[in-house]
């Protein structure tokens, strides 16, 4: 979220960075709306002064004015209170400024490719898509999902599954020994403050699943990511610098409802409302942002490096990053079967967008309170993981070679086979 008072100091350079991220906001209400409210305060502080010195000559022929002051205060107030609500809205509603270094565009077709790496593979027979490979191997079924619980679900099955487990526990003893993150297993519930603290309320409502529970308890969501969660962990606190860079790590299911997404990906597991993650969060000093942003780029990217696997590394657009991102890096795979990249990871920084929404602030050596930085980045999507191994790593025969990584995981498997 944005600090009013920042905005107020320079609203036209506000306005111009805000327009890279081509959204649709009346942000001249917001300067009408801030400049009535201080008029408000201004007249508030009047009649309040007034009052007291009224009250300090303690004439009662003046208990009439009194009155009529106390009168126009709590019509003042209730002014106040009006536009402080249509001031939030507007606020709340506001992405994140976009650093200087993003490149300015509309959408994922003015993102910029920074360098492709890892070798793809070169086939002598047509590529299967994973979701061929894997009902055929009877291991991924798509069916049985739709029976039970309904489309964008599937049940991953026997070696598929275990292949499954194996990648989210190497990715996370990878991020834990080699990378530095403390292991979370975190709630699979967040509140509606944690979820606005993150970004993904109000504005991002209709994509999440909310959970109802008792009667008049508070709104609770399944989480769209472990960012939520995890980067929450410091909501309402004041840290010392010492203790910065905080990491953190977990692997849980995610649920999206992908609203907006109809028609897209239908087939497979490219996009479904339940899948798994490992989440990488870092809360740091928020000069260090960026350099913390590389850092956990390179720690999802290390991932794909030590499976092997074919990628290339994007940076954003202005109008494709999301809502708290002020700098997004994508780290997008290989598929053989679409002879095309896919996405498999972001890591954004965020600045102190997260920051001053969830309260989360630090002491520096100067004795300041200032907003942490806070980033996010998945380390990586499972599930697409699963897909890119299956696709890469196909034999003719139908038959997944297992990266060799991944193998002490799965009992020294080396294949993965009808027989």
């Amino acid at each position: 979220m944005h600090n009013l008072k920042e905005i107020r100091k320079d609203f036209e350079t506000f306005k111009k960075a805000l327009k890279k991220r081509s959204v649709d906001i009346d942000l001249d209400n917001l300067e009408k709306l801030d400049k009535q409210n201080r008029e408000y305060i201004l007249k508030r502080e009047n009649l309040e002064k007034e009052k007291k010195d009224i009250s300090k000559l303690k004439d009662k022929s003046l208990f009439q004015r009194s009155k009529e002051i106390s009168q126009s205060i709590e019509k003042i107030l209730n002014h106040q209170k009006k536009i402080k609500d249509d001031l939030e809205k507007i606020l709340f509603s506001l992405p994140n400024i976009p650093h200087k270094d993003v490149p300015v565009g509309k959408d994922e077709n003015d993102n910029v490719e920074i360098k492709r790496f890892g070798q793809i593979p070169n086939f002598d027979f047509k590529p299967k898509s994973h979701y061929e490979l894997g009902e055929t191997l009877g291991m991924l079924d798509f069916d049985l999902a739709s029976k039970t619980t309904g489309s964008r679900f599937v049940f991953v099955k026997d070696k598929l599954a275990l292949l499954e487990r194996a990648i989210s526990n190497f990715m996370l003893d990878t991020h834990v020994s080699k990378n530095g993150y403390q292991e979370i297993s975190p709630p699979l519930l967040a509140s509606e403050n944690s979820m606005f603290g993150t970004g993904q309320l109000p504005k991002f409502e209709n994509d999440q699943f909310e959970v109802k529970l008792d009667a008049g308890s508070k709104r609770k969501f399944l989480i769209p990511t472990a960012e939520v969660i995890l980067t929450n962990i410091v909501k309402d606190q004041i840290l010392n610098e010492k203790d910065l860079p905080l990491r953190f790590v977990a692997s849980t299911p995610c649920f999206r409802k992908e609203a907006g997404s109809y028609g897209k990906d239908t087939k497979g597991m490219i996009r479904q409302h339940q899948f798994y993650k490992v989440e990488l969060v870092s809360v740091v000093d928020q000069s260090k942002c960026l350099d913390e942003l590389e850092r956990m780029t390179n720690c999802a990217t290390g991932i794909l490096d030590l499976l092997d696997l074919p990628y290339r590394k994007m940076i954003l657009c202005t109008g494709d990053m999301g809502f708290s991102s002020e700098k997004t890096y994508d780290i997008e795979v290989w598929l053989p079967s679409e002879k095309k990249f896919r996405e498999i990871s972001s890591c954004s920084s965020c600045s102190t967008f997260q920051s001053i929404r969830m309260k989360t602030r630090y002491k520096n050596q100067k004795k300041e309170t200032l907003y942490t930085g806070t980033l996010n980045g998945s380390g990586l999507a499972v599930g697409r993981t699963l897909i890119a191994i299956l696709e890469n790593y196909q034999q003719k025969d139908g038959s997944i070679t297992i990266p060799k990584v991944l193998r002490p995981y799965m009992n020294n498997l080396e294949k993965i086979s009808l027989n």
